[in-house]
């Protein structure tokens, strides 16, 4: 429930920040047409990390990058995602039944080439993890989580993108039968389309 508050407040206020530019003056050349919003769907690969193993799952990001910033910060923007990753645990015999995580923060796009745009981002929210024990019991533990990672966008169509990504991500005092607390790091990879709102991008220069 926290999660999905959490994701649902995000979106809104992105909503907002998004709609008032939209109103404004056309963007000056070198910056982007149309509202400067990003929407995206992708398939998810991720290891898990409690045993050697992989979890599939699927993954929404959403991006808002502001037009009239001054020169030194442009291709900085603001990201947020959502990812859940339940597909294949049970077969794989893995401990682990489902992740899922949601959170923002910011993502910098390398846009002076036309056609290709490198990226990376840092991400803060919150994580949740099912797993079963030894003995069978199924939990439910939930962190504040932080993700990092990059990857690269490829225009593929008029507003369409393809997108691949890898994200690494830190979940502190996971394990707490160890000295110090384990860390759980779930890592992979994200592939997927990206609907640009604001259609032809203009190099920066």
């Amino acid at each position: 429930m926290q999660l999905k508050l959490f994701l649902a407040l995000i979106l809104t206020a992105l909503f907002v920040c998004a709609t008032r530019p939209a109103l404004a003056q056309v963007a000056p050349a070198g910056g982007r047409l149309g509202l400067p919003l990003t929407v995206g769907v992708g398939f998810s690969s991720f290891e898990p990390d409690w045993v050697p193993g992989r979890m599939q799952g699927g993954s929404l990001w959403i991006d808002y990058t502001p037009r009239r910033v001054p020169k030194i910060l442009q291709g900085i923007g603001v990201e947020v995602e959502g990812r859940d990753i339940s597909l294949n645990g049970k077969a794989s015999g893995l401990a682990i039944v489902r992740e899922d995580s949601a959170g923002g923060g910011v993502i910098y796009t390398w846009s002076h080439f036309r056609n290709l745009h490198p990226f990376g981002k840092y991400l803060i929210g919150f994580g949740n993890a099912d797993y079963r024990t030894s003995a069978a019991a199924r939990h439910h533990d939930s962190r504040t989580v932080t993700m990092t990672g990059g990857g690269l966008e490829v225009h593929a169509f008029r507003h369409l993108w393809a997108r691949a990504d890898y994200e690494y991500q830190f979940w502190p005092d996971f394990f707490k039968s160890t000295t110090p607390h384990g860390t759980l790091n779930p890592y992979g990879i994200t592939v997927g389309a990206s609907y640009h709102f604001s259609g032809a991008r203009t190099t920066f220069r």
